[in-house]
């Protein structure tokens, strides 16, 4: 198949009214297609119904240790839910925090407390001239949501195939006291699925960082969600910061909040035992205690990690196929025709879809005027900005099968139709 930048003008012409055509054709049947964010779908959610009847009496409200689940107390979780988690994040449970149904909310508490009191005793954030984030692209919209709200800079730093480009990551954490943090998905990361290599956790791990209270916000939240039999290993930071004598510099989260409910999960930090000392002593103003019953709900549902394994397998039966139909149409449409690359990852939510440079805004445009709604173009960059104008984030949970068989068509078709407008543009045509 001829790429499309080897073709004439009056090819492309002709080409790019063949396109039009089968675009008013899409448009015309009226379409409400979906698949902007990645949620689960209605079916992955049926898998845990189970959970919502693992407590019926006052007996079932009842915690190893007699605590009753209903009252006030526990302000750092229960010591069955710790433990869990502690499998889960690969820690100790002295290393654990349990908070309520996001681990979002938990990154938002962490930033508001660096920013309101300091970390282990260091000056405030909050005080200071300027505080820098670094932000490995493309990456995760909430997270650079987070530190534009507190007024953070943001730094992009390149992601390589094995994780960030750690040669910029060492130059801006070594050398400047401002960079604070840096934001990442370490394992299938958001959007592109890929998982830090053992080398780059490592050269984490060996930062000497400018700024004593430097943390790494370790968002582990694909830790377990693969998608087949294929899946992904990735090194414990915290394991290796303590080798390194930087225990302190890293900061995980997890939740359950795409193996059960997004809405009604379990969220949990990770960290050394003196971070977490810290916490607890900010967080006993803030809350008397995180939801209890739907810890103790937890822990019945899976009882350990193994049982989460389990039941995630049944996730996978149920989006692998979506990503598999994804990549299948994506092949057929738009391979050998050189204006596109995409992901394959083996686990996550998302898969990371490069246009043409200076495409992605106009195929969004198109897609929305033709029924289907996806992640808007530069949403996996600060500040919404993506130089390339090029990066779209697919995803593909939620929608049924028959939906994505008309969505991913449709997106294909306006990749096709926004390189063709950019190619006859660069042309003068």
């Amino acid at each position: 198949m001829s790429t499309l930048s080897s073709l004439s003008n009056q090819e492309l012409c002709t080409l790019k009214d063949r396109l039009l055509n089968k675009y008013h054709d899409f448009q015309a049947q009226g379409l409400n297609l979906n698949m902007s964010r990645g949620k689960p779908s209605a079916e992955q959610l049926d898998l845990s119904i189970p959970i919502l009847t693992c407590i019926d009496s006052r007996e079932t409200c009842l915690a190893e240790d007699g605590t009753d689940c209903r009252n006030y107390g526990s302000l750092d979780g229960l010591p069955e839910m710790k433990r869990l988690f502690a499998e889960i994040m690969e820690v100790q449970p002295a290393n654990i925090v349990i908070g309520g149904n996001s681990s979002l909310t938990m990154m938002y508490d962490t930033i508001a407390r660096a920013m309101q009191f300091g970390i282990l005793g260091n000056t405030p954030w909050g005080k200071l001239e300027k505080v820098k984030f670094l932000c490995p692209v493309p990456g995760y919209d909430r997270h650079f949501s987070i530190t534009e709200a507190f007024g953070i800079e943001m730094i992009p730093v390149q992601m390589l195939d094995d994780g960030p480009d750690m040669a910029v990551v060492r130059k801006y954490v070594e050398n400047d006291p401002t960079v604070k943090g840096i934001w990442c998905v370490p394992k299938y990361s958001n959007p592109e699925g890929k998982t830090y290599s053992d080398t780059v956790v490592d050269a984490f791990a060996s930062l000497k960082p400018a700024a004593a209270d430097f943390r790494i916000f370790w968002d582990n939240a694909y830790c377990l969600h693969h998608l087949n039999e294929k899946h992904d290993e990735l090194k414990n930071i915290l394991e290796a910061c303590t080798a390194q004598g930087h225990a302190d510099m890293v900061f995980i989260f997890a939740s359950t909040s795409k193996i059960t409910f997004p809405g009604a999960g379990v969220a949990a930090m990770a960290a050394s035992e003196s971070n977490i000392a810290d916490i607890k002593k900010r967080i006993f103003f803030q809350t008397i205690g995180p939801d209890k019953l739907n810890q103790l709900r937890h822990v019945r549902f899976f009882k350990n990690r193994a049982g989460m394994e389990t039941h995630l397998v049944k996730h996978a039966a149920i989006i692998g196929p979506k990503f598999a139909l994804v990549d299948e149409i994506l092949t057929a449409e738009l391979a050998g025709l050189g204006i596109a690359k995409w992901t394959k990852p083996n686990g996550g939510y998302f898969i990371s879809f490069d246009a043409m440079e200076g495409c992605a805004t106009r195929i969004v445009e198109l897609c929305k005027e033709a029924g289907l709604c996806t992640t808007p173009a530069g949403s996996t960059f600060p500040y919404h900005h993506d130089p390339c104008d090029c990066n779209i984030r697919i995803a593909p949970t939620m929608p049924p099968l028959d939906e994505l068989r008309s969505a991913i068509p449709l997106f294909t078709l306006c990749v096709k139709l926004a390189s063709v407008e950019k190619l006859l543009a660069h042309a003068g045509a």
